[in-house]
Parts: C-alpha cells; structure tokens; sequence
C-alpha cells in the first residue's frame, strides 16, 4: 500500500496483492467417506449373509429357494396380487414428493450365539420352528398350486377316509367289550355249576365256546346222562336246572340268542312222520319256553331251529350220545369284520 504525499488532496492509493498457493492436493473432499461407509456396509451385509447360510440347513436352504423363486407365476401383477399386496411402504398421511423414490428398511436379527449347553438346545429348537414353518409355507404353496378340481377330490378322499377309520375304532372297541362280557358270563356259569351241588356232575356236559356268531353255550348228552328223556321233547329236571343258571348269566347281557336242537344220526321210528327234525325243533323250542319262564326277555330271542344230524359235534362218529345237544349262541352285537 503507497501513501499520499504531503500536501495532496488525493485520497492514497490502495494496492491488493493475491498470492496463490501451488503444489496442493485437491482431495482432501469428503466424497471418498460415503463410498468407504457403503463399501464397508456392503461387506458386512456380505459376511452376514455368509453366516447365516452357514447356520442354515440344507432343508432351510432349499425352503428359502423355493419361497423367492415359486413354481407358480402370479395370475397379475396389479391391485392386491402385486409383490407389496396393495399396501404402501410410506407412513398414514405423510406427504411424498413427486420425484422422490420409497425406501423399505429390512431388519435381520441373527440367532443368538452359542455359549453354554442351555443356547445350543435354544438354538435347535429354534431351528426346528423355523424349519417346520418353511414346511407348512411350502404345504400352503403346494395347495394353492393345487388346481381347484384336485383340492375338492382330495377334501372328499379324507371324507371319505374318516369315518371308515372311526367305524373300524369303534368296531374294535365293541368287539374288546363284547370279548370281555363273553370272558365274564363264562366264569360265572362254571362258577354257578360248582355252588349247586346237584349240578356238579354235569360240568362235563357244559362246553362253552366262541364260534363266528358269538359265545356259544352247549348242554351236551353224554353216555348215561341224557338232557331229554329218549325219544321225547320232555327235558330232565337237572337239565331245567341248569337252564335257569344259564338264563340267570345271560339276562345280563344285551346280546340276543339264538337256540337250535341237534340229535345225532340214527333215524327216528314213527308212523306218523315224525323225523329227527321234528325232534331236534321241539327240544329247541321247549329250551326256548324254559328260558322265558326262567325270566329271560321275549325280545332277547333271535330264531328257534332244529338241525337234526346235519351239523354233528363229533362228524367223525355221528352215532355218538354227544350229539345230541342243545346250542345257545349269544349273538353278536354286530357282524364281525371279515
């Protein structure tokens, strides 16, 4: 800067001088800060995606696969069926710009790390929550792949299937029952003979057996104790008996009865026509009046037949005393399964 001279009314002059500076760096900017920061960003959301493969399992892995990358392509990509499902990621009543672009925000929480016993089974466990929720995702994509025909064939299949599974239950829980009642009125039978001091001796004649139709209860002939007098539809008195202890076990049961006559093979001598079947048919039928006098339901009795010799106890010996026998079958409730 020059002065003025002395005794001049001009106003001094003003000199600027600008000195530049060279040999300087032009980087020292700070735009090499946010491409380090999203570099830095992009190897973290690396290293993460690498440890969470690793946590994975293969079952996870591929459950994973087949979420991003359906089999199915969507019917339209407009409305409610787009990828965001008619909803928007900007908040209730926030006002966007025209030229600004939405942004969603993903937040990842990794599993917590191992460090005891008690986390490794957390971890199991909640690995095996999130593999049975992949399975159940890719059951419902499954069903809505599902052609709408399939589904409805497939709702009838297991309507279908699930009574025939209940009828079978109940089927099997009847028959154990039935078993069990059977097991039961058989023991007390044998044990109402032996109180009964007259009946003692005819415990021989007594078989109890299971056939197809349910429990059946014989009172057998043997060589010298006859059920029926010879010849005769007139029963013994041990034999009305032993009747009365049978309608006194099977009185408790629901089962209906079934009684049939048998005589063994030699021919019945009459004039007037009367045949073994005619025999076999009336000892049914007087078996059927001593039940009901004894106090047994009407309605319990199911059918009265006489076989005659067609249905031998002993087929190997027709002639024998033992078949001529009175059968009482205690029906079952319903027919078994074949």
């Amino acid at each position: 800067m020059a002065e003025a001279e002395p005794g001049s009314n001009q106003p001094p002059i003003v000199i600027i001088k600008k000195k530049k500076k060279g040999g300087g760096h032009p980087h020292h900017g700070g735009a090499w800060k946010v491409a380090y920061a999203d570099f830095v960003t992009a190897m973290m959301a690396f290293f993460l995606l690498l440890w969470l493969l690793n946590a994975t399992t293969e079952e996870q892995r591929i459950g994973i696969a087949n979420y991003f990358a359906p089999s199915v392509a969507p019917d339209s990509t407009s409305g409610s069926n787009g990828v965001m499902g008619g909803q928007t990621v900007t908040t209730d009543g926030a006002m966007v710009a025209e030229n600004s672009t939405p942004s969603v925000t993903v937040e990842i929480q990794a599993p917590p790390a191992e460090t005891d016993g008690s986390s490794g089974g957390a971890a199991d466990a909640n690995a095996a929550d999130a593999s049975a929720a992949m399975a159940a995702a890719q059951n419902d994509s499954a069903s809505q792949a599902a052609s709408p025909g399939q589904q409805q064939a497939a709702q009838q299949t297991a309507t279908a299937q699930q009574p025939d599974s209940s009828d079978q239950e109940a089927q099997k829980l009847l028959k154990e029952l039935e078993d069990e009642q059977f097991r039961q009125a058989e023991h007390q039978l044998r044990q109402a003979i032996q109180q009964v001091p007259d009946l003692k001796t005819l415990a021989q004649n007594l078989i109890i057996d299971r056939t197809p139709e349910g429990m059946r209860i014989q009172l057998v002939d043997q060589d010298r104790v006859s059920m029926f007098a010879s010849g005769s539809a007139k029963m013994e008195d041990y034999t009305k008996k032993l009747l009365d202890l049978v309608a006194q076990v099977v009185a408790r049961m629901p089962n209906k009865i079934s009684i049939s006559g048998h005589t063994d093979s030699t021919p019945y001598q009459s004039d007037n026509g009367y045949s073994n079947w005619e025999l076999s048919a009336d000892r049914a039928n007087a078996s059927r009046r001593e039940l009901l006098a004894a106090g047994l339901a009407p309605d319990r009795i199911a059918n009265v037949v006489g076989k005659a010799d067609t249905d031998p106890l002993l087929p190997d010996d027709p002639s024998s005393p033992r078949n001529r026998r009175l059968s009482i079958v205690l029906l079952h409730e319903q027919p078994p399964q074949p």
